[in-house]
């Protein structure tokens, strides 16, 4: 299979299940954080923090199909390696505030080796020069 193949469908796959992961943050925020790995959660009116979660998670796999569907690769390959920095920071944010040490690798870190991994296969692609319509020089120009 090719890596350009590869890349894409670990996008689109990226991109599906943090949809999906934000989409439950909008729905169902209490029920989605519990498997975030923090060992407490906010309750009742607080718990509406949790929506932004799920905005944020929904706008990063929009950013995604976005640049795939408009075939912006090497975009997508510089994107894709600086929302990286999201599933790290979950993890430490986990880590540092006595969460669950499993949650943290084996979610947070899990994914962030993923989407690093994603990007890189994608900054590896060989560019392809821009398509032009025409080509004017001064000699064609009378």
């Amino acid at each position: 299979m090719k890596t350009s193949r590869i890349a894409t469908a670990l996008s689109l796959i990226g991109a599906a299940f943090i949809i999906y992961v934000g989409i439950n943050f909008l729905t169902n925020p209490e029920a989605a954080a519990d498997g975030f790995g923090l060992p407490a959660w906010p309750h009742g009116d607080e718990a509406d923090f949790l929506n932004i979660k799920g905005v944020r998670d929904v706008s990063s796999g929009l950013i995604i199909l976005a640049l795939l569907a408009f075939r912006q690769r090497f975009a997508l390959g510089i994107t894709t390696l600086v929302v990286a920095l999201t599933p790290i920071g979950d993890m430490l944010t986990v880590l540092t505030h006595n969460g669950s040490a499993a949650a943290a690798f084996g979610i947070h870190g899990l994914t962030a080796a993923l989407v690093i991994l994603t990007g890189a296969l994608l900054l590896r692609e060989p560019r392809t020069a821009p398509i032009t319509t025409s080509t004017v020089t001064p000699a064609t120009v009378r």
